[in-house]
Order: structure tokens, then C-alpha cells, then sequence
């Protein structure tokens, strides 16, 4: 049996899963897929997991099931590439013809003194939780600093600040506005929420130390009681390790196919993989649905296509809290509850169509 191994159950890895099965895998083919959870988490609703506003159980998904599907769950230690083989941190192998590395990203802490060891993460399910478990046991009153005024950054300071209506809550902003690339209509919705639900946006900040009490900004002491970390992302570190060929931002370079340039064996998705867009759980799907009509060409001794197509996303969806959002989407920009209706609807479908 040809084997396909999947790394990762992420939003990619998730689509391609759905595209091969049930009926769209050849006969002499099985996947493995290896994740350190028995079930897809949406990560993009860490946030609100984080915030207390969502249950464990809303951010999970079933993956699908399958004869020919074999679930391995685990810490990757190594990949190894030339072995053609997966190394488990419990000391099994795991052999591939054909792999998919969508293993997502960690936090990138830019060499702040404290930042990994003194803040609190949304990476993974696991630390969000952890994150949820610290916000919940502040008293009233208490100072949370959220680094990074991303998307990310910001949907978790404005979750948070409808779960606990009690805590002080500033949100460092590197740029001097909000969402700085996107049209100033935009930044200015997001920053008069802020403003009218008493969230403090600092701007032009620049953490420059994290201690267990203490954020230093500029020259600048902020005392605080806890201090969650959304300022930037880098490839995991099993990925990292491979010493590939990587981007400004350490994301693995890769051929139009989806492939390491030198290895067509070997795919790469989602927040490891280097494209002119930034990551995103839309960018991973429509990554996925090239890998598997490559994977199926390859399959059936098919010539690839000379070009693929361009990958064209439709925008973004944020929320604000439960009943206020932005978007931009074609161009355009959408704010208020009509926003927030979108995203819902948007992650309604997609538990209707994955779970």
C-alpha cells in the first residue's frame, strides 16, 4: 500500500482528508494522519476559548472516519527527510511515500527577554486552555496586557472584554493605528469599539521586556497580572529544523506545485509553507485543493499542469465580541452586527460541512 501522511490536523491537512474521502482515494492507497489531538481544533477560535465565551467542545471537530484512514496520535520529534520516515517522541517510525507537512506555527517571541516565559499563548488547544484557566482566576481589577494587535489580538482583547467586564484590559499595538493595511473606515470601527468598551489600544508600542508582573514598552513600566502574546508566528520546531530553504519570516519555500523543490514527494501547507499571502485558515484550504488534484495527477500518471492557478482569497471576517465585526471582503468593507452574522454563518457551514 502507498502510504500518504498527512502531519498536522489543521485546516489544510483537514480539506485534503475530505477531498480523498470516501470515494476520491485510489485502492492501493491509505493516509496516516498524525496529530497530537484525536480531533481538529479550529484555531481560529482560540480567542474565544481563551476568553471563556466558547467551550472546548465548540472549537472541535470529528476528523472524518475511514478503513483505509489510520489516526496516530503523538509529538513529532523529527522529520526525516531523507529516511522518507516520521519520528515520534514516543520512539515509533512512521514511513511515508507521499507527505504533507501542515504542522501550523508557534509563537514568535522577536527575542523579547521573558516573552516565552511570562506570557500566556492561543497557539494550540492546549494553551489556550491553560490561557482561559489564568484569565479565569483573575480578581476584578486585574491588568491583562494583550502584545499584538492583530487579528488575533484584537478578537481576543474584545472577547475578553464581554467575559470579564471587570478587568482592565490594554491592547499594544506596534503600529501607530489599528489594522495600519487596511482601509482607515475599518481602523477606525475596530478602534471606537475599543474605545466605547474602555479597552485600552497603546500605540506605537514596542515590548521590549516581560517579567512576571511587569511589561516593559519603550522605557516605559506597566505593571500587569497577566500578559497573553499574539505578536507574531514562526513555523513549529520539528519543521524549523529541516534547515530548508525558508522565507523573511522562516515560512518554507516551495514550487507552484505545492512541493520542496528538490523532493515532489513532499508537500507543504498552511503556516509553514511561504506564499506572498499572509497564513490563514482560508489560505491552508485553498492550498489543500491544489495538493489534491496534484496528488491525484501524480497518482494516475498524469502530466501536471505547466501553471496552477493563482490562489484568490475573498477577505477576512473579525469579530467584536459576540454582536459587533468587521470584514473585507472584494475590496470592500463590511462593520457592525451584519459582519459579526457573516463570520457566524461562515463557521456554522463549516462545522456543517466537517463535522
Amino acid at each position: 500500500m502507498r502510504k500518504l501522511v498527512l502531519l498536522g490536523g489543521g485546516y489544510g491537512n483537514m480539506r485534503i482528508l475530505l477531498r480523498l474521502l470516501p470515494t476520491s482515494l485510489p485502492q492501493d492507497t491509505e493516509i496516516i494522519l498524525i496529530d497530537r489531538t484525536p480531533f481538529h481544533s479550529m484555531k481560529t477560535e482560540f480567542y474565544a476559548l481563551a476568553a471563556g465565551t466558547e467551550s472546548d467542545q465548540d472549537v472541535r471537530v470529528p476528523f472524518p472516519e475511514h478503513e483505509r484512514l489510520t489516526l496516530v496520535n503523538g509529538e513529532i520529534l523529527e522529520i526525516g527527510l531523507q529516511e522518507k520516515c516520521i519520528f515520534m517522541e514516543n520512539g515509533d517510525r512512521i514511513a511515508y511515500d507521499d507527505l504533507v507537512i501542515g504542522l501550523g506555527c508557534e509563537d514568535k517571541y522577536h527575542n523579547v527577554p521573558g516573552a516565552d516565559e511570562f506570557t500566556y499563548s492561543i497557539q494550540t488547544i492546549g494553551k489556550s486552555r491553560a490561557t482561559y484557566q489564568a484569565l479565569l482566576g483573575l480578581p476584578a481589577g486585574a491588568v491583562v496586557g494583550v502584545v499584538g494587535a492583530g487579528l488575533s489580538g484584537i478578537e481576543l482583547a474584545s472577547e475578553l472584554r464581554e467575559s470579564r467586564k471587570d478587568l482592565n484590559i490594554k491592547l499594544f499595538d506596534r503600529s501607530p493605528r489599528i489594522l495600519r493595511d487596511f482601509p482607515e473606515r475599518l481602523s477606525n470601527f475596530v478602534k471606537n469599539w475599543f474605545e466605547n468598551h474602555n479597552v485600552d489600544v497603546v500605540s506605537n508600542s514596542n515590548i521590549t521586556q516581560v517579567e512576571p508582573n511587569m511589561l516593559y514598552n519603550h522605557e516605559e513600566t506597566i505593571p500587569v497580572d497577566a500578559v497573553v502574546w499574539t505578536a507574531g508566528i514562526q513555523p513549529v520546531k520539528p519543521v524549523r529544523d529541516l534547515g530548508l530553504d525558508c522565507d523573511g519570516t522562516g515560512r518554507v519555500v516551495i514550487n507552484q506545485y505545492h512541493q520542496l523543490p528538490n523532493d515532489e514527494h513532499v508537500y507543504v501547507v498552511g503556516d509553514c509553507a511561504a506564499l506572498p499571502m499572509a497564513p490563514s485558515a482560508q489560505l491552508a484550504e485553498e492550498q489543500a485543493e491544489q495538493i489534491v488534484k496534484v496528488l491525484k495527477a501524480i497518482w494516475k500518471e498524469e502530466p501536471l499542469p505547466e501553471t496552477m492557478p493563482e490562489i484568490k482569497l475573498k477577505g477576512f471576517l473579525g469579530s467584536l465580541g459576540k454582536k459587533q465585526g468587521f470584514a473585507y471582503l472584494a475590496d470592500r468593507t463590511v462593520t457592525g452586527r451584519i459582519a459579526r452574522l457573516m463570520k457566524s454563518g461562515v463557521l456554522w457551514m463549516y462545522k456543517w460541512h466537517n463535522g
